[in-house]
């Protein structure tokens, strides 16, 4: 491993784990916007790996299993010791009948995704992450996706009941066997870390777009919180689905859709703070998320090695602090917001 390019590490939480501040997010595996080639997507993997990334996470979801399959390859290419492995559970995949249209991934295998948040179900879902990923142990296991973006404001109590009755019962007894190291969910509201938090014992949490240079609602209470409870933070979507590393450019994407109005001049303001001085507004974006204390790691997803190389290089490049007080000065960012004093890690 080239020592100029290794990843700093942080601990994890409670746990003992010791994770990069850059984590390998696993949705363009699963086939999200574009198909890959299987050798593109396994050399992305294993490009991670040799600059210095040893958190992987993945999931069912990602392609119907298809982001697990990929990346059991890649993990047979390296000591299991060397990584940390998160997946997560919510979803199982029936091979009996064809996978639907709802998925939001191009590609994939053709199995179908179940909802399931019981403690059976979560069980079948650990045991055929292990089959697709070839292992025989998990180092996170994370519950998956129980917010109002996935399932409606009508079938969220429902689901937030299964899943601490059903998949926290089973995560939980899997933590205290010692076949998982630590539990946690991943969601894409700030609002549910806080429910969860709450209503058990977690290691860590992975947010998904909800704490960004362009929006922070997980300041107020759940970060705090995070804290208080040393639960380790992981932030994915820190570039609220693709507009803080394009820029406001015509078709840029903003939770997943083309961003309104609103969001494009705001992120245009930011970006021209960033322009004064001199730093690319995906790199501004990058530090910020990982200037908070509570976080652990920035998990980001990559479509080639390419792609990653370019995310690992941003990680040593020096953001003045007067980029962060001026957009505090011109309202673009939470006051509270803590920010790094020099280069991540």
């Amino acid at each position: 491993m080239n020592p100029v390019l290794a990843v700093p590490r942080r601990t994890l939480g409670r746990t003992r784990l010791q994770v990069s501040v850059l984590g390998f997010g696993t949705a363009p595996l699963g086939d999200l916007y574009v198909q890959l080639d299987d050798d593109t997507a396994v050399d992305t993997v294993k490009r991670a790996f040799e600059l210095g990334i040893n958190l992987l996470d993945t999931s069912p979801h990602y392609g119907n299993g298809l982001a697990e399959h990929r990346c059991g390859t890649a993990i047979r290419c390296v000591p299991r010791q060397d990584i940390v492995v998160c997946t997560k559970v919510g979803r199982w995949m029936d091979p009996f009948h064809a996978r639907g249209d709802g998925s939001g991934f191009v590609g994939g295998l053709p199995h179908r995704a179940v909802f399931d948040y019981s403690y059976d179900g979560t069980m079948r879902s650990v045991e055929q992450s292990l089959l697709r990923l070839g292992t025989d142990r998990l180092d996170l296991l994370l519950i998956h996706d129980v917010d109002v973006w996935t399932h409606g404001i009508d079938a969220i109590e429902e689901r937030f009941r299964e899943a601490m009755a059903g998949a926290y019962v089973a995560l939980d007894r899997l933590r205290g066997e010692g076949v998982v190291a630590g539990i946690g969910i991943g969601v894409n509201e700030a609002e549910m870390c806080v429910r969860f938090a709450q209503a058990g014992s977690f290691d860590t949490m992975l947010l998904a777009g909800r704490y960004s240079l362009l929006e922070q609602p997980a300041l107020a209470e759940f970060l705090p919180l995070a804290q208080q409870q040393g639960i380790g933070v992981l932030l994915g979507g820190v570039f609220n689905s693709g507009i803080l590393a394009t820029g406001a450019v015509s078709g840029a994407k903003y939770n997943y859709r083309d961003a309104p109005s609103e969001i494009l001049a705001k992120v245009a303001q930011i970006e021209r703070v960033c322009d004064a001085h001199g730093v690319a507004l995906p790199t501004a974006a990058l530090h910020f998320a990982l200037g908070h204390p509570a976080v652990a790691s920035v998990v980001l997803g990559g479509q080639s090695p390419q792609e990653v190389e370019r995310n690992v290089a941003a990680l040593s490049i020096e953001v003045p602090t007067a980029l962060w007080a001026d957009l505090k000065a011109k309202g673009l960012l939470d006051a509270e917001a803590p920010v790094p004093r020099a280069a991540a890690g």
